[in-house]
């Protein structure tokens, strides 16, 4: 170590161009005064924003050592902890460190065992730390209990603007504690709650939250089964809400009722831009009822159906609003029945779209031509399409 230590500055910054980020974050901190000097004045080090570890299991020691790196770090913005096998106990170590820690904002702590103990630790946090925007928990087995607790940290935070809770097991009751942690947050944005299985009664909670809750903008709850049900209580709610503008509801079941539940919301809804309703059991009646609504709204930008019941029919109800409508932008039908005649009566009627997405239709070579014919005229559209993958068009052919 004396010989390392004696060696020339520039000497060791050759070596330490050899040695990976995680070395120099927490491995090589606090060994001494000299390193950490030098350290200091190490354009790598002094530059690093953004550290990823998926996939490196972090032992009790590591934990603890990259804690107290973490403390005193000024320049790291990022960190990204997936699939670590951190658990609850070492969980400790890193929030304990952020309630110092002044320079993180994005932390992803996907896939790591934790559960309704280590959301505590992570809710501990949450009331104190003033940096923090993003969190992600995608994977973990918080439950209901960590889930209460995350809401009661969202009460007193005043940063956190995203949260992902992908697949974390809270289910209805979780969903009510987190709508109610919306009813006093005024920072949260994005919410997503993906594959929770918060069934209609999640989402009557989550639509009691968005009645008073003046700062979400985009809410992600995919395959949760909410149901017709569920759907009739998030559009009572989005008549009044004024902040959302986008929601994903692709794959839970609202069918035709769910959809007409949607399209009538839409006659007076003012800001939502972007609708996911993929994979929804969607067919004419509801198609209908959307198409209806498309010649009345002047908001929506984006529409998503891909993955329902949509046929030539159905195409053509959507067609018929397209030649009046104004706003929508982007169109995606992907997975469905729409074939030729279908591809002929969205083609005739296309104007203000600039993208439509069609993979995976049944769409053969007549089809193909009448889409073809469009691109001719338009200088703004791009078509995805495929049977088979996701061939890209626009006015000089495939991208």
């Amino acid at each position: 170590m004396s010989k390392f230590l004696s060696l020339p500055v520039e000497l060791v910054y050759r070596i330490l161009d050899h040695e990976s980020d995680e070395t120099l974050l927490y491995s090589m901190q606090n060994v001494c005064r000299r390193i950490d000097q030098i350290l200091n004045t190490y354009d790598r080090y002094i530059t690093l924003d953004t550290l990823s570890l998926h996939g490196h299991p972090i032992g009790d020691v590591e934990a603890q050592h990259f804690a107290d790196a973490l403390r005193i770090n000024t320049t790291l913005t990022s960190l990204q902890l997936g699939l670590n096998r951190i658990g609850d106990t070492r969980i400790q170590h890193f929030t304990d460190a952020l309630r110092t820690n002044q320079t993180i904002t994005n932390l992803s702590l996907a896939w790591n065992e934790i559960t309704a103990d280590g959301a505590l630790h992570l809710a501990d946090v949450l009331r104190t730390n003033q940096t923090l925007t993003t969190l992600n928990l995608f994977g973990e087995q918080i439950g209901n209990v960590g889930a209460q607790h995350i809401a009661d940290g969202l009460r007193k935070n005043k940063t956190l603007t995203t949260l992902e809770l992908w697949q974390s097991e809270i289910g209805c009751i979780g969903a009510q504690h987190l709508a109610n942690g919306l009813l006093t947050n005024r920072t949260l944005t994005t919410l997503d709650l993906t594959s929770n299985q918060i069934g209609t009664v999640g989402g009557q909670h989550l639509a009691d939250g968005l009645r008073t809750n003046r700062t979400l903008t985009m809410l992600i709850l995919k395959l949760n089964r909410i149901g017709e049900l569920g759907a009739q209580y998030l559009t009572d709610a989005l008549r009044i809400n004024t902040t959302l503008t986008t929601l994903n509801l692709y794959g839970n079941e609202i069918g035709n009722v769910g959809a007409q539940y949607f399209a009538e919301m839409l006659r007076t809804n003012k800001t939502l831009t972007t609708l996911e309703l993929g994979c929804n059991q969607v067919g004419n009646l509801g198609i209908q009822h959307f198409a209806e609504t498309l010649g009345i709204n002047m908001t929506l930008t984006t529409l998503a159906l891909s993955e329902n019941e949509i046929g030539e029919i159905e195409a053509r109800h959507l067609a018929n609003s397209l030649r009046t409508n104004r706003a929508l932008i982007t169109l995606e039908l992907n997975s469905n029945q729409i074939g030729d005649i279908g591809a002929q009566h969205l083609a005739d009627a296309l104007r203000a779209l600039k993208m439509l997405k069609l993979s995976c239709n049944q769409i053969g070579n007549v089809g193909e031509r009448y889409l073809e014919d469009v691109l001719q005229v338009s200088t703004t559209l791009t078509i995805q399409y495929s049977n088979y993958g996701a061939f890209i068009y626009d006015s000089d052919g495939i991208l």
